[in-house]
């Protein structure tokens, strides 16, 4: 048995979410929205069943999603992609993979940020490649260069960065974007961009991709889900976006993962990203309704809310708030006496990790966050 999977336990998602449904809790760790997502999608998906082919449609992505994702990233970023730079995935874990094992040699180095997607360090072992960390912290999460240049090495080849960046709830400033890019023009290395968070986004802030950034143009991979944007995470689709010659080479790692993706899947989230930009700045709303909802609530039970600008979550901070344990600790008691499940941040760590934070998701109906404010609050009252 290969050892990078052999070894490996249960996610700290499932475990978690087994652990709800165990304590009949509420699950406010596992990152899905409450709702139905956009029902022009939904109907979408449902005509292409009965009215479009159902065979194998081109493995890189039907050629109208390919165009309606590269025009979707020209009229919100600003991007000039064309469709053949598209190429069209099982989800964006799928499209981390391809690129992943279509740019890693055996002995490539990578440097992640961590807290990091559980994802990324098993599929950079599996491709042959050795993660190299640069820690975050809380409560600004900040990439500093001088941490970036204490882990690059002559083999290091790639840089994966998710941004907006789960689980910290942090968007990556524009003068650390332009950071990153000298930084990766200076030592020659390709940058694989996890952006799937890239419209989830609050208080009025942009996403920026560094894609779009001076020299980054022939050296970046950007990933993007339509599961996030349209808040349909069983849709698992998503892409990669890059040069033709990243494009191709990911194009051929993909071939022998998933192929391709569901054709009527494919028509529904090409609709959706030319007729549903009001849909997802309503999403936008209600999302950041219910941050400030959970956020307010878990303030006033006595918890220290870290900021939180984009993404499903925010985190709170244990130890600013006057709890003596650690995330582990809080989380599962949390789970079995308060019947509330959330997720310890330290699970987001390979190695050092910071064990004093605690993720909760926020994109709930009003009375589900209520519901677990109530249970969080006479916990907490309890303990006093």
């Amino acid at each position: 048995m290969n050892p990078i999977y052999s070894s490996m336990g249960t996610t700290i998602f499932e475990a978690m979410s087994a652990r709800a449904r165990a304590n009949d809790a509420i699950n406010l760790g596992q990152g899905f929205a409450d709702g139905r997502g956009p029902e022009a999608v939904l109907k979408a998906a449902a005509r292409a069943v009965l009215e479009k082919s159902n065979q194998y449609p081109p493995m890189a992505g039907l050629p109208e999603l390919r165009q309606a994702v590269a025009d979707h990233y020209t009229r919100h970023q600003g991007l000039n992609l064309a469709a053949e730079e598209v190429i069209v995935t099982s989800g964006a874990t799928e499209a981390l993979a391809a690129a992943l094992f279509a740019l890693i040699e055996p002995g490539d180095e990578v440097l992640c940020f961590q807290p990091l997607y559980d994802a990324y360090v098993p599929l950079i072992r599996r491709a042959g490649g050795v993660p190299r960390f640069v820690r975050l912290s809380p409560p600004e999460w900040r990439i500093e260069r001088a941490a970036l240049e204490a882990v690059v090495t002559a083999k290091t080849r790639l840089i994966l960065l998710n941004n907006p960046l789960n689980p910290a709830a942090t968007m990556t400033r524009a003068d650390d974007l332009a950071m990153l890019a000298d930084f990766c023009v200076v030592h020659d290395l390709t940058a694989i961009c996890d952006e799937v968070w890239e419209h989830v986004t609050f208080d009025g802030a942009r996403h920026l991709p560094l894609l779009g950034f001076p020299g980054m143009r022939e050296r970046t991979v950007k990933i993007g889900s339509a599961g996030k944007i349209f808040a349909l995470t069983g849709f698992k689709v998503g892409w990669l976006c890059a040069a033709p010659a990243l494009a191709r080479v990911a194009a051929k790692a993909h071939q022998f993962l998933t192929f391709t993706t569901p054709p009527n899947l494919q028509w529904a989230v090409a609709e959706g990203l030319a007729t549903q930009d009001g849909w997802v700045q309503d999403a936008r709303t209600r999302f950041q309704a219910g941050r400030d909802r959970l956020a307010k609530g878990l303030r006033d039970a006595g918890f220290t809310v870290l900021p939180s600008a984009a993404t499903y979550f925010l985190s709170v901070d244990l130890a600013a708030s006057g709890l003596a344990m650690d995330d582990v600790t809080f989380s599962e008691r949390l789970v079995d006496e308060a019947k509330v499940a959330t997720i310890p941040v330290s699970a987001f760590y390979a190695e050092d990790p910071v064990t004093s934070v605690v993720r909760f998701c926020f994109v709930k109906e009003d009375a589900v966050l209520d519901a677990a404010v109530e249970r969080v609050t006479a916990w907490r009252a309890a303990l006093s």
